[in-house]
């Protein structure tokens, strides 16, 4: 017969995650133990088995339940208000937001996805695809000039990302900045640098003029006289 589950197995199950990501993050993930894992969460190895089969699945986990808290965050956010650009903001801070208490989880999501089998992975490629695509639409219609120029929407997405998911870096709560002054800042470069970066990609792909050979041009003249 099944083990029933404890009345706190969620709770249990969500701290194991925690101190899991804590280890993996300060470790790696190779270098993490099952029994390390125990050890951390105060339970034998044994029990540690009661909630998850394998190292791996605690790994899956770990990333599934940070990607499904951001993406909605950011639905809730992409749907704040009619204002684009203020959605824009709202997205960045409630990322910077949900960011908070999750650097390790964050960490693990950088180095260690691509650890996992090929199913996984494309599950949990999936949720950041579609994060992705909610900040393309966002960043669209606030920036109308780029929403059918793939070469500049592209890279003004992942630089946006790239400014909020390695704030961990540097950030520290209580000096310099605010999450939410970052999260204006952040929004307001991608914003206010797209005209440039735009005029810049439009003089950068532009064909050049087709050059006359002399050989050429002495032909036409012999032709012509």
């Amino acid at each position: 017969m099944a083990r029933p589950r404890a009345n706190d197995y969620d709770k249990k199950r969500l701290s194991i995650l925690s101190r899991s990501a804590r280890l993996f993050a300060q470790h790696g993930y190779t270098g993490t133990s099952t029994t390390m894992i125990a050890e951390a969460c105060g339970v034998s190895k044994a029990l540690m088995y009661h909630y998850y089969n394998s190292k791996e699945d605690v790994l899956f986990d770990i990333l599934a339940d940070h990607l499904k808290h951001l993406l909605v965050v950011v639905e809730v956010a992409a749907g704040s208000t009619d204002n684009a650009k203020e959605r824009l903001f709202a997205i960045s801070s409630a990322l910077l937001e949900a960011y908070r208490g999750a650097d390790a989880e964050h960490q693990v999501q950088i180095s260690s996805l691509k650890l996992l089998p090929p199913e996984q992975q494309e599950m949990l490629k999936g949720m950041e695809r579609k994060l992705v695509a909610i900040v393309s639409g966002v960043i669209a219609d606030a920036i109308p000039q780029v929403a059918k120029r793939q070469d500049a929407l592209t890279p003004l997405t992942m630089s946006l990302f790239a400014m909020l998911n390695w704030h961990f870096l540097w950030f520290r709560e209580g000096k310099g900045l605010t999450r939410e002054a970052y999260a204006r800042m952040a929004t307001n470069l991608v914003v206010a640098g797209a005209d440039a970066a735009t005029s810049d990609l439009e003089q950068r792909t532009k064909p050049s003029p087709k050059r006359v050979s002399s050989t050429t041009t002495e032909k036409w003249r012999s032709d012509r006289a």
